[in-house]
Protein backbone atom coordinates (compact mmCIF):
# COMPACT_ATOMS: atom_id res chain seq x y z
CA UNK A 1 0.00 0.00 0.00
CA UNK A 2 1.38 3.17 -0.96
CA UNK A 3 1.78 6.50 1.11
CA UNK A 4 -1.23 7.95 -1.01
CA UNK A 5 -3.29 5.15 -0.99
CA UNK A 6 -3.14 5.52 3.06
CA UNK A 7 -4.25 9.04 3.69
CA UNK A 8 -7.08 8.07 1.16
CA UNK A 9 -8.58 5.57 3.74
CA UNK A 10 -12.10 4.95 4.86
CA UNK A 11 -11.90 7.50 8.06
CA UNK A 12 -15.80 7.67 8.68
CA UNK A 13 -17.82 6.44 12.12
CA UNK A 14 -18.54 3.04 12.19
CA UNK A 15 -22.60 2.61 10.65
CA UNK A 16 -25.15 2.77 12.84
CA UNK A 17 -26.25 -0.79 11.82
CA UNK A 18 -22.87 -1.97 13.00
CA UNK A 19 -22.48 -0.16 16.29
CA UNK A 20 -25.41 -1.62 17.92
CA UNK A 21 -24.06 -5.16 17.25
CA UNK A 22 -20.67 -4.07 19.09
CA UNK A 23 -20.29 -4.00 23.16
CA UNK A 24 -18.87 -0.66 24.46
CA UNK A 25 -15.70 -1.71 24.47
CA UNK A 26 -15.41 -3.02 21.00
CA UNK A 27 -16.89 0.16 20.44
CA UNK A 28 -14.49 2.23 21.79
CA UNK A 29 -11.73 0.05 20.13
CA UNK A 30 -13.01 0.89 17.10
CA UNK A 31 -12.91 4.87 17.75
CA UNK A 32 -9.16 4.29 19.12
CA UNK A 33 -7.46 2.33 16.07
CA UNK A 34 -7.25 3.48 12.28
CA UNK A 35 -8.69 0.24 10.28
CA UNK A 36 -6.87 -0.42 6.96
CA UNK A 37 -7.71 -3.20 4.05
CA UNK A 38 -4.83 -4.50 2.17
CA UNK A 39 -5.39 -7.11 -0.40
CA UNK A 40 -4.43 -10.73 0.85
CA UNK A 41 -3.98 -14.74 -0.82
CA UNK A 42 -6.58 -15.34 -3.08
CA UNK A 43 -7.87 -12.01 -3.80
CA UNK A 44 -9.09 -11.53 -0.66
CA UNK A 45 -9.23 -8.51 1.60
CA UNK A 46 -7.50 -8.81 5.44
CA UNK A 47 -7.89 -5.65 7.63
CA UNK A 48 -4.84 -3.96 9.75
CA UNK A 49 -5.46 -1.82 13.12
CA UNK A 50 -2.85 0.77 14.01
CA UNK A 51 -2.96 2.71 16.82
CA UNK A 52 -2.99 6.97 16.48
CA UNK A 53 0.77 6.47 17.26
CA UNK A 54 1.61 3.97 14.45
CA UNK A 55 -0.42 5.98 12.22
CA UNK A 56 1.73 9.19 13.05
CA UNK A 57 4.80 7.37 12.31
CA UNK A 58 3.85 6.07 8.90
CA UNK A 59 2.58 9.66 8.16
CA UNK A 60 5.92 11.47 9.48
CA UNK A 61 8.49 8.91 7.92
CA UNK A 62 6.88 6.89 5.12
CA UNK A 63 7.29 3.50 6.24
CA UNK A 64 6.40 0.54 4.34
CA UNK A 65 3.12 -1.00 6.03
CA UNK A 66 4.94 -4.41 6.40
CA UNK A 67 7.28 -2.39 8.79
CA UNK A 68 4.31 -0.55 10.65
CA UNK A 69 3.11 -3.94 10.84
CA UNK A 70 6.27 -5.17 12.50
CA UNK A 71 6.61 -1.99 14.94
CA UNK A 72 3.12 -2.60 15.95
CA UNK A 73 3.30 -6.42 16.83
CA UNK A 74 6.40 -5.24 18.77
CA UNK A 75 4.36 -2.52 20.46
CA UNK A 76 1.99 -5.03 21.73
CA UNK A 77 4.32 -7.45 22.85
CA UNK A 78 5.93 -4.65 25.02
CA UNK A 79 3.00 -3.43 26.32
CA UNK A 80 3.80 -3.54 30.28
CA UNK A 81 0.33 -4.70 30.94
CA UNK A 82 -0.38 -7.47 28.58
CA UNK A 83 0.46 -11.23 29.19
CA UNK A 84 2.75 -12.93 27.34
CA UNK A 85 1.55 -16.05 25.23
CA UNK A 86 2.18 -19.76 27.22
CA UNK A 87 3.13 -18.12 30.29
CA UNK A 88 3.05 -20.94 33.31
CA UNK A 89 1.24 -19.84 36.12
CA UNK A 90 3.16 -21.54 38.76
CA UNK A 91 0.98 -20.61 41.61
CA UNK A 92 -1.74 -23.23 40.58
CA UNK A 93 -1.26 -25.82 42.95
CA UNK A 94 -0.85 -28.94 40.73
CA UNK A 95 2.32 -27.04 39.17
CA UNK A 96 3.41 -26.01 42.65
CA UNK A 97 3.45 -29.44 43.58
CA UNK A 98 6.06 -29.65 40.44
CA UNK A 99 8.12 -26.79 40.15
CA UNK A 100 8.55 -26.47 44.66
CA UNK A 101 11.53 -29.38 43.41
CA UNK A 102 10.85 -31.69 46.53
CA UNK A 103 7.16 -32.48 46.81
CA UNK A 104 6.45 -35.94 46.30
CA UNK A 105 4.48 -35.92 42.21
CA UNK A 106 2.77 -39.61 43.27
CA UNK A 107 0.08 -37.85 45.36
CA UNK A 108 -1.07 -36.59 41.82
CA UNK A 109 0.92 -37.47 39.29
CA UNK A 110 1.31 -41.18 40.42
CA UNK A 111 4.88 -40.78 39.15
CA UNK A 112 7.70 -40.40 41.50
CA UNK A 113 10.03 -37.71 40.71
CA UNK A 114 13.16 -39.79 39.34
CA UNK A 115 10.40 -41.26 37.15
CA UNK A 116 9.24 -38.40 35.65
CA UNK A 117 12.83 -36.56 34.51
CA UNK A 118 13.26 -40.33 32.94
CA UNK A 119 10.24 -40.18 31.12
CA UNK A 120 11.26 -36.14 30.17
CA UNK A 121 14.51 -37.80 28.81
CA UNK A 122 12.46 -40.10 26.49
CA UNK A 123 9.58 -37.48 25.36
CA UNK A 124 11.81 -33.82 25.53
CA UNK A 125 13.02 -32.83 21.53
CA UNK A 126 14.47 -30.21 20.29
CA UNK A 127 11.30 -29.03 18.93
CA UNK A 128 9.24 -29.05 22.03
CA UNK A 129 7.69 -25.48 21.76
CA UNK A 130 4.30 -23.81 23.41
CA UNK A 131 3.28 -25.30 26.43
CA UNK A 132 7.11 -27.29 26.12
CA UNK A 133 7.24 -31.25 27.48
CA UNK A 134 7.16 -30.53 30.87
CA UNK A 135 3.90 -28.88 31.02
CA UNK A 136 2.37 -31.60 28.70
CA UNK A 137 3.82 -34.05 30.21
CA UNK A 138 2.16 -33.10 33.45
CA UNK A 139 -1.65 -32.40 32.36
CA UNK A 140 -1.69 -35.63 30.38
CA UNK A 141 -0.35 -37.89 33.80
CA UNK A 142 -2.88 -35.72 36.08
CA UNK A 143 -5.73 -36.47 33.51
CA UNK A 144 -4.61 -40.24 33.58
CA UNK A 145 -4.10 -40.42 36.94
CA UNK A 146 -7.75 -39.04 38.40
CA UNK A 147 -9.62 -40.72 34.60
CA UNK A 148 -11.67 -37.09 35.09
CA UNK A 149 -13.08 -35.08 31.84
CA UNK A 150 -11.23 -32.32 30.14
CA UNK A 151 -13.44 -29.99 31.93
CA UNK A 152 -11.94 -30.95 35.26
CA UNK A 153 -8.18 -30.88 34.01
CA UNK A 154 -8.72 -27.26 32.42
CA UNK A 155 -9.89 -25.87 36.08
CA UNK A 156 -6.93 -27.86 37.99
CA UNK A 157 -4.92 -26.39 35.57
CA UNK A 158 -6.07 -23.29 34.33
CA UNK A 159 -5.96 -23.64 30.76
CA UNK A 160 -8.93 -24.04 28.06
CA UNK A 161 -10.51 -27.25 27.39
CA UNK A 162 -9.61 -27.64 24.01
CA UNK A 163 -5.81 -27.18 25.31
CA UNK A 164 -6.42 -30.06 27.54
CA UNK A 165 -7.79 -31.93 24.67
CA UNK A 166 -4.84 -31.34 22.68
CA UNK A 167 -1.77 -31.94 25.25
CA UNK A 168 -3.44 -35.01 26.26
CA UNK A 169 -4.23 -36.68 22.89
CA UNK A 170 -0.29 -35.29 21.67
CA UNK A 171 1.12 -36.38 24.70
CA UNK A 172 -0.32 -39.85 24.75
CA UNK A 173 0.55 -40.25 21.10
CA UNK A 174 4.58 -39.54 22.23
CA UNK A 175 3.96 -41.88 25.06
CA UNK A 176 3.28 -45.09 22.81
CA UNK A 177 5.93 -43.85 20.14
CA UNK A 178 8.21 -45.19 23.25
CA UNK A 179 6.74 -48.94 23.38
CA UNK A 180 9.45 -50.64 21.05
CA UNK A 181 11.74 -49.39 23.28
CA UNK A 182 10.41 -49.75 26.68
CA UNK A 183 8.10 -52.92 26.02
CA UNK A 184 10.10 -55.31 23.84
CA UNK A 185 11.04 -59.23 23.97
CA UNK A 186 14.25 -60.10 25.63
CA UNK A 187 17.79 -60.94 24.01
CA UNK A 188 18.64 -64.32 23.43
CA UNK A 189 21.70 -63.67 26.45
CA UNK A 190 18.44 -62.70 28.39
CA UNK A 191 17.02 -65.95 28.23
CA UNK A 192 18.71 -67.51 31.11
CA UNK A 193 18.21 -64.75 33.47
CA UNK A 194 14.53 -64.84 33.11
CA UNK A 195 14.66 -68.93 33.36
CA UNK A 196 16.36 -68.46 36.91
CA UNK A 197 14.14 -66.14 37.76
CA UNK A 198 10.69 -68.32 37.24
CA UNK A 199 12.73 -71.32 38.53
CA UNK A 200 12.93 -69.36 42.04
CA UNK A 201 9.68 -68.05 41.78
CA UNK A 202 8.10 -71.29 41.22
CA UNK A 203 10.58 -73.33 43.71
CA UNK A 204 11.58 -76.35 40.88
CA UNK A 205 14.03 -76.30 38.19
CA UNK A 206 11.82 -77.64 35.97
CA UNK A 207 10.88 -73.92 35.28
CA UNK A 208 14.33 -73.09 34.47
CA UNK A 209 13.11 -72.95 30.65
CA UNK A 210 10.19 -70.58 31.96
CA UNK A 211 10.98 -67.43 30.36
CA UNK A 212 7.11 -65.33 30.56
CA UNK A 213 4.12 -65.61 32.06
CA UNK A 214 1.17 -64.52 29.90
CA UNK A 215 -2.77 -63.45 31.27
CA UNK A 216 -5.63 -61.20 30.02
CA UNK A 217 -7.00 -58.32 31.96
CA UNK A 218 -10.52 -56.87 31.21
CA UNK A 219 -10.25 -52.88 31.03
CA UNK A 220 -14.08 -50.91 31.67
CA UNK A 221 -15.29 -49.16 28.85
CA UNK A 222 -18.33 -47.14 27.87
CA UNK A 223 -19.32 -48.83 24.81
CA UNK A 224 -20.57 -47.85 21.75
CA UNK A 225 -24.10 -47.51 20.80
CA UNK A 226 -23.59 -49.76 17.59
CA UNK A 227 -21.92 -53.44 18.89
CA UNK A 228 -22.61 -52.83 22.58
CA UNK A 229 -22.97 -56.81 23.40
CA UNK A 230 -19.82 -57.67 21.83
CA UNK A 231 -17.95 -55.50 24.70
CA UNK A 232 -20.06 -57.73 27.46
CA UNK A 233 -17.45 -59.99 29.24
CA UNK A 234 -18.41 -62.88 31.33
CA UNK A 235 -18.47 -61.02 34.09
CA UNK A 236 -21.21 -59.00 33.07
CA UNK A 237 -19.31 -55.12 32.51
CA UNK A 238 -18.12 -53.46 29.25
CA UNK A 239 -14.41 -54.05 28.95
CA UNK A 240 -11.57 -54.64 26.04
CA UNK A 241 -9.12 -57.03 26.92
CA UNK A 242 -5.23 -56.14 27.70
CA UNK A 243 -3.58 -59.55 27.01
CA UNK A 244 0.06 -58.98 28.46
CA UNK A 245 3.28 -61.34 28.57
CA UNK A 246 5.72 -60.87 31.80
CA UNK A 247 9.12 -61.51 32.79
CA UNK A 248 10.00 -62.66 36.60
CA UNK A 249 10.43 -59.21 37.68
CA UNK A 250 6.67 -57.93 36.53
CA UNK A 251 7.70 -56.45 33.25
CA UNK A 252 5.64 -56.29 30.22
CA UNK A 253 7.46 -58.05 27.58
CA UNK A 254 4.59 -57.81 24.70
CA UNK A 255 1.21 -56.25 25.17
CA UNK A 256 -1.55 -56.83 22.88
CA UNK A 257 -4.97 -54.35 23.58
CA UNK A 258 -8.42 -53.85 21.96
CA UNK A 259 -10.35 -56.90 21.35
CA UNK A 260 -13.36 -56.53 22.68
CA UNK A 261 -14.48 -57.77 26.27
CA UNK A 262 -17.10 -60.82 24.96
CA UNK A 263 -13.71 -62.62 23.28
CA UNK A 264 -12.03 -65.53 25.07
CA UNK A 265 -8.95 -65.48 26.29
CA UNK A 266 -7.53 -68.14 24.39
CA UNK A 267 -9.06 -66.22 21.32
CA UNK A 268 -7.35 -63.54 21.71
CA UNK A 269 -3.97 -65.06 21.70
CA UNK A 270 -4.21 -66.78 18.77
CA UNK A 271 -5.06 -63.26 16.82
CA UNK A 272 -2.08 -61.90 18.86
CA UNK A 273 1.33 -60.98 16.52
CA UNK A 274 3.55 -63.07 19.30
CA UNK A 275 0.93 -66.27 18.21
CA UNK A 276 0.58 -66.33 14.63
CA UNK A 277 3.83 -65.14 14.02
CA UNK A 278 5.86 -67.46 16.57
CA UNK A 279 7.33 -64.49 18.01
CA UNK A 280 7.50 -65.77 21.48
CA UNK A 281 8.97 -68.09 23.31
CA UNK A 282 12.01 -68.67 21.19
CA UNK A 283 12.50 -72.60 20.31
CA UNK A 284 13.17 -74.77 23.95
CA UNK A 285 11.57 -72.42 26.02
CA UNK A 286 7.98 -71.88 27.05
CA UNK A 287 5.83 -69.44 28.53
CA UNK A 288 2.72 -70.41 31.16
CA UNK A 289 -0.60 -69.40 31.65
CA UNK A 290 -3.87 -70.23 33.66
CA UNK A 291 -6.48 -72.88 32.90
CA UNK A 292 -8.00 -70.84 30.31
CA UNK A 293 -5.46 -70.89 27.71
CA UNK A 294 -4.64 -74.61 25.69
CA UNK A 295 -1.87 -76.14 26.79
CA UNK A 296 0.32 -76.03 23.42
CA UNK A 297 3.58 -77.25 22.27
CA UNK A 298 2.84 -75.29 18.36
CA UNK A 299 3.36 -73.05 17.07
CA UNK A 300 4.52 -71.76 20.78
CA UNK A 301 4.61 -73.92 23.52
CA UNK A 302 2.41 -72.27 26.54
CA UNK A 303 2.31 -74.30 29.47
CA UNK A 304 -0.96 -74.55 31.34
CA UNK A 305 -2.00 -75.92 34.95
CA UNK A 306 -4.08 -79.81 34.70
CA UNK A 307 -7.80 -78.54 34.77
CA UNK A 308 -8.58 -81.86 37.13
CA UNK A 309 -5.14 -82.91 38.48
CA UNK A 310 -5.70 -87.39 38.73
CA UNK A 311 -2.24 -87.89 40.76
CA UNK A 312 0.24 -86.11 43.35
CA UNK A 313 2.69 -85.59 40.35
CA UNK A 314 -0.24 -83.48 38.92
CA UNK A 315 -1.23 -81.59 42.08
CA UNK A 316 2.37 -80.82 42.95
CA UNK A 317 3.20 -79.48 39.26
CA UNK A 318 -0.19 -77.27 39.09
CA UNK A 319 1.08 -75.23 42.64
CA UNK A 320 4.41 -74.71 41.03
CA UNK A 321 3.36 -73.33 38.25
CA UNK A 322 0.68 -71.34 39.66
CA UNK A 323 3.41 -69.42 42.05
CA UNK A 324 5.25 -68.82 38.97
CA UNK A 325 2.64 -67.82 36.98
CA UNK A 326 1.00 -65.39 39.13
CA UNK A 327 3.39 -62.83 38.58
CA UNK A 328 1.57 -61.41 35.82
CA UNK A 329 -1.35 -61.09 38.46
CA UNK A 330 1.07 -58.86 39.95
CA UNK A 331 1.87 -56.95 36.97
CA UNK A 332 -1.86 -56.66 36.29
CA UNK A 333 -2.08 -55.44 39.95
CA UNK A 334 0.76 -52.77 40.07
CA UNK A 335 -0.88 -51.10 37.24
CA UNK A 336 -4.31 -51.33 38.98
CA UNK A 337 -2.85 -49.42 41.76
CA UNK A 338 -0.74 -46.89 40.24
CA UNK A 339 -3.74 -46.14 37.65
CA UNK A 340 -7.07 -46.91 39.75
CA UNK A 341 -9.27 -44.63 38.53
CA UNK A 342 -8.46 -46.21 34.61
CA UNK A 343 -9.08 -49.60 35.43
CA UNK A 344 -11.97 -49.30 38.09
CA UNK A 345 -14.56 -47.39 36.14
CA UNK A 346 -15.27 -47.08 32.58
CA UNK A 347 -13.23 -44.82 31.04
CA UNK A 348 -15.12 -41.29 29.90
CA UNK A 349 -13.00 -41.48 26.36
CA UNK A 350 -14.19 -43.10 22.78
CA UNK A 351 -14.19 -46.72 22.56
CA UNK A 352 -11.33 -46.42 19.81
CA UNK A 353 -8.82 -44.46 22.23
CA UNK A 354 -9.19 -46.90 25.07
CA UNK A 355 -6.44 -48.87 23.71
CA UNK A 356 -4.08 -46.06 23.29
CA UNK A 357 -4.27 -44.90 27.10
CA UNK A 358 -3.69 -48.51 28.43
CA UNK A 359 -0.89 -48.68 26.05
CA UNK A 360 0.91 -45.37 27.90
CA UNK A 361 -0.22 -46.99 31.09
CA UNK A 362 1.80 -50.21 30.58
CA UNK A 363 5.01 -47.93 29.02
CA UNK A 364 4.80 -45.83 32.37
CA UNK A 365 4.79 -49.22 34.02
CA UNK A 366 8.43 -50.47 32.96
CA UNK A 367 9.70 -46.89 33.12
CA UNK A 368 8.59 -47.39 36.81
CA UNK A 369 9.99 -50.19 37.26
CA UNK A 370 13.15 -49.42 35.61
CA UNK A 371 13.34 -46.22 38.06
CA UNK A 372 12.41 -48.45 41.06
CA UNK A 373 9.46 -46.59 41.60
CA UNK A 374 7.18 -49.17 42.89
CA UNK A 375 3.68 -49.61 44.23
CA UNK A 376 2.77 -53.19 45.10
CA UNK A 377 -0.97 -54.10 44.65
CA UNK A 378 -3.27 -53.93 47.24
CA UNK A 379 -5.44 -56.65 48.96
CA UNK A 380 -8.65 -57.35 47.44
CA UNK A 381 -8.11 -56.94 44.04
CA UNK A 382 -7.51 -60.61 42.55
CA UNK A 383 -9.13 -61.53 39.69
CA UNK A 384 -12.48 -63.79 39.26
CA UNK A 385 -12.28 -66.76 38.25
CA UNK A 386 -10.29 -68.03 35.06
CA UNK A 387 -12.19 -68.51 31.66
CA UNK A 388 -13.43 -72.32 30.84
CA UNK A 389 -10.31 -73.98 28.68
CA UNK A 390 -10.75 -73.84 25.10
CA UNK A 391 -9.57 -76.54 22.75
CA UNK A 392 -6.02 -76.09 21.15
CA UNK A 393 -6.80 -74.66 17.79
CA UNK A 394 -6.77 -76.58 14.26
CA UNK A 395 -3.29 -75.67 13.51
CA UNK A 396 -1.83 -76.56 17.11
CA UNK A 397 0.09 -78.93 18.53
CA UNK A 398 -1.16 -79.84 21.93
CA UNK A 399 1.52 -79.35 24.87
CA UNK A 400 0.49 -82.64 27.18
CA UNK A 401 3.42 -84.94 26.39
CA UNK A 402 5.71 -81.46 27.57
CA UNK A 403 3.89 -80.47 30.41
CA UNK A 404 3.93 -84.51 31.70
CA UNK A 405 7.75 -84.24 31.16
CA UNK A 406 7.91 -80.94 33.04
CA UNK A 407 5.33 -82.60 35.70
CA UNK A 408 8.15 -85.17 36.29
CA UNK A 409 10.68 -82.90 36.91
CA UNK A 410 8.93 -81.01 39.85
CA UNK A 411 8.27 -84.45 41.49
CA UNK A 412 12.44 -84.39 42.19
CA UNK A 413 13.65 -83.70 45.25
CA UNK A 414 13.18 -79.88 46.16
CA UNK A 415 16.07 -78.02 46.70
CA UNK A 416 16.53 -74.28 47.93
CA UNK A 417 16.15 -71.80 44.74
CA UNK A 418 16.17 -68.67 47.49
Amino acid sequence: MTLESFKKRDQTELHEDISVGLTPFERKLARHFSRVEIMGKRGRKVALFFNPEVVTVYLSVGLSLLSVSCLCLVCILSHPNLGRYCVVNQTVPVLALYFDGGSDLRVDFRLSRGTFQSLMAYLATAHDHGWGPVIEALVFLFWLASGTSYRVVCRAFAMPRSTVHMLVHRTSKKVVALLPQVIRLPAEGDLGRLGAGFSRLAGSAAFSRVVGSIDGCHVRVKPPKEDAACYLNRKLFYSIQFQAVVDHAARFLDVFIGFPGSAHDSRVLKHSPIYFQQLYPPPGYSIIGDGGYPCLEQPISLMTPYRLPQNQLQVRFNSHLSRGRCVVERAFGILKTRWRSIFFKALEVDVLYVPEVIACCAVLHNICLSNGDLLEPEDGEDEPAEDQPQPAPQDAVCGAEARQRMARLCFAPEHDYA
